[in-house]
């Protein structure tokens, strides 16, 4: 088992992961609605600041227009604001490596108001519209994930992904598919490539100061579900392109029925590398966020 860990920022789900999450890998927290998912981001975020000197960063992925709530749970949580990103903003790469530059801790990518995120609900001119708005947005996403990587931050959580019938069809997880393997995983001067271009070799030296491990990145995606209950989740099917597949660690969060209360509980369903509980783990939320019970 790897010696090194990294913190959820909930000390008692720690404990039942053997000691925290394994850097460099792809947690995937799902559950529905409401039962907590941003919260367990906002933990992990902010987890970075005491262990890295950087909080994590949120990458949201939300078609729906509003936010997830990220900053209003984060300020009542740890008194802290994250400042959002402008995703109209291209990153301006003259002097990029300013550490003065306000990079943002939030990326709300979509300006998009629909919620069709699946291809097959999609006519062509949809379709069209969805690929112009990736094209034009994945500056500003390279530029915001490779300057706070570059500048200390270890963490990032990706928010706002929402169930399709067939994952493999999905633009969200598509869009996901390239963060992951060609920005979190990809080495930071190829990264630097793909950012300046025609001026890489003007930056080179820059770039080459502020590389970074990949292996240290730990990711956090939160994977909104039609399943309420925990037992549902347990027992769903994995469908062709399911990023269960792909995480190295799966944590659901549903309702559980405690006789004749509905109470909020955890299940470590995957946590590879590493020893897991197998306990059903009851929570609940208050102003400080999830309260692991017992």
């Amino acid at each position: 088992m790897p010696a090194a860990r990294q913190t959820t920022g909930i000390p008692k789900l720690d404990e039942h992961l053997g000691g925290g999450l394994i850097p460099g890998t792809l947690t995937l927290v799902i559950g529905a609605t409401g039962i907590g998912k941003t919260q367990m981001g906002v933990h992990f975020a902010h987890a970075g600041q005491a262990v890295d000197g950087h909080k994590g960063v949120f990458f949201d992925m939300s078609t729906r227009g509003d936010s997830q709530s990220h900053v209003e749970y984060a300020d009542r949580m740890f008194g802290w604001k994250p400042v959002a990103a402008d995703s109209n903003q291209v990153p301006e790469l003259e002097n990029f490596f300013e550490t003065e530059l306000t990079r943002g801790e939030m990326l709300h990518v979509f300006d998009y108001q629909g919620k069709r995120v699946s291809r097959r609900d999609m006519d062509w001119d949809e379709l069209g519209h969805w690929q112009r708005q990736i094209n034009e947005k994945l500056a500003t996403t390279i530029g915001f994930l490779y300057g706070n990587f570059a500048h200390g931050c270890r963490r990032v959580v990706i928010d706002g992904l929402e169930p399709v019938d067939v994952p493999a069809e999905s633009i969200q997880i598509e869009l996901f598919e390239y963060v992951y393997h060609q920005v979190l995983r990809k080495d930071p001067m190829w990264v630097a490539r793909d950012l300046f271009r025609q001026t890489f070799r003007k930056n080179s030296e820059m770039a080459e100061k502020h590389c970074y491990a990949t292996e240290e990145i730990g990711c956090m995606m939160l994977q909104t579900s039609k399943e309420a209950m925990l037992d549902q989740l347990i027992s769903r099917n994995l469908d062709e392109g399911d990023l269960i597949s792909g995480a190295n660690t799966v944590i659901y969060m549903g309702k559980i029925l405690d006789g004749t209360k509905i109470r909020r509980a955890i299940y470590i369903s995957k946590h590879r590398g590493s020893a897991a509980t197998d306990e059903i783990i009851p929570y609940h939320i208050d102003d400080a966020g999830i309260q692991i019970d017992g």
